[in-house]
């Protein structure tokens, strides 16, 4: 179809609409919705659920890892609500100083140098915490037998774009595709991908031997590869083909296959293996993808760059929360309704489900537990912003 044709269609139907509203009664106005705003109270320690209770010194390694990260941008540039660098940088380098182990240094610590905001969207404290892990899959290096399920690098077309560099209103949103005669499009969606659209173009990283397990491997962002000869590729988010994330799990609902209580990860993974011949097709109505990269190190890398902490990593939406931030969670276990997740955490990653003001998602680590907790972890909860003494956080 040419531009002229797809311009006059559109053109009509625009016609056509305001002919219809004109004849139809008058609905009533809806209330419009409140946009997402993040709230900042200030709160002191004693009023943080189970704060003498947690081992905070567990946290003081992966916040160091963020300090690093910090301290050497420039002083003047802002972090998120919560001041500038400079007004990170005396508490990043006293951190130096507490003995690593001690719990009550730790705690004195962060006592000393930070004050707790109470988080909240408007006025709304709660939101949803969730949970992701370190996947383990079977993989080589060739494509042929079991292994035919690629996983691709981060191709050298695809655009990512930060609007916030564009735009102040826009701060934390972006967007990608590729330039196609000067103009960004979209890039191609998880079904062409699927369906070949890369092919040919030396993108594949890894060949592994299930489509499910490569699935929930773009979802938790990071993973594990076990070799055919035993050794461990470890591969982490490379970039995302800007197609907004889908949860699948809502599609099970709607069809009735599952309900509200029983979607997590582990019935909607036995569900894609029990119906192989719909796995496919309900996969698709995700249109993200995620790209891989080859990761070294200690562990897999979060949004900001620094390797995860299992248990107190906590992956944010950076709109409303900057990394590097010490953040205090009180949510529901994900093991036990009837007890409490509470303790000192860094945020560090993000996702593409993950988006709100009081929205997060811990990262738990590798393995059988991890995998278990991060599956079953849909706990309503709330929590607090740590942020330097003497700045007035945005808020």
């Amino acid at each position: 179809m040419t531009g002229s044709i797809r311009w006059i269609g559109t053109a009509l139907a625009a016609v056509l609409a305001v002919f219809l509203a004109s004849c139809a009664p008058k609905a009533p106005k809806e209330p419009e919705a409140v946009p997402p705003k993040l709230t900042l109270t200030p709160a002191s320690f004693p009023d943080l659920p189970g704060w003498r209770d947690d081992t905070q010194a567990d946290t003081l390694d992966a916040f160091a890892k963020s300090c690093a990260r910090l301290v050497v941008q420039p002083a003047d540039r802002a972090v998120g609500a919560a001041g500038k660098v400079a007004d990170w940088q005396a508490p990043c380098r006293a951190l130096a100083a507490v003995p690593r182990g001690d719990q009550a240094a730790a705690r004195a610590y962060f006592e000393t140098w930070f004050l707790p905001y109470a988080a909240a969207d408007n006025d709304k404290p709660e939101g949803l915490f969730t949970g992701y892990y370190e996947a383990e899959l079977r993989g080589s290096a060739l494509v042929g037998g079991r292994y035919t399920v690629p996983l691709y690098r981060k191709p050298d077309d695809l655009v990512m774009v930060d609007l916030g560099e564009f735009r102040d209103a826009l701060k934390g949103e972006r967007i990608a595709g590729r330039v196609v005669d000067g103009r960004l499009r979209p890039y191609e969606d998880r079904a062409r991908i699927e369906k070949g659209a890369l092919k040919g173009r030396d993108l594949e990283l890894v060949w592994v031997d299930d489509p499910v397990d490569a699935f929930f491997l773009q979802i938790q962002g990071s993973g594990r590869v076990v070799m055919e000869d035993g050794s461990v590729v470890r591969v982490g988010y490379a970039g995302q083909n800007g197609h907004p994330y889908v949860a699948i799990g809502r599609e099970l609902i709607a069809r009735g296959a599952l309900t509200r209580e029983t979607v997590s990860m582990q019935s909607i993974r036995d569900w894609l293996r029990a119906n192989p011949g719909e796995a496919t097709a309900l996969m698709d109505k995700n249109p993200s993808f995620v790209f891989f990269q080859t990761l070294t190190g200690e562990g897999p890398l979060g949004a900001q760059g620094v390797a995860l902490t299992p248990g107190r990593s906590l992956a944010v939406d950076r709109s409303f929360v900057p990394y590097g931030v010490p953040v205090w969670l009180d949510a529901q276990d994900p093991l036990d309704a009837e007890a409490r997740l509470r303790r000192l955490m860094v945020a560090q990653d993000t996702g593409g489900a993950i988006r709100g003001v009081v929205r997060g998602d811990v990262f738990w680590g590798h393995g059988h537990e991890a995998e278990l907790r991060a599956g079953k972890m849909k706990s309503p909860g709330r929590y607090y912003l740590l942020i330097p003494k003497g700045v007035t956080p945005v808020g």
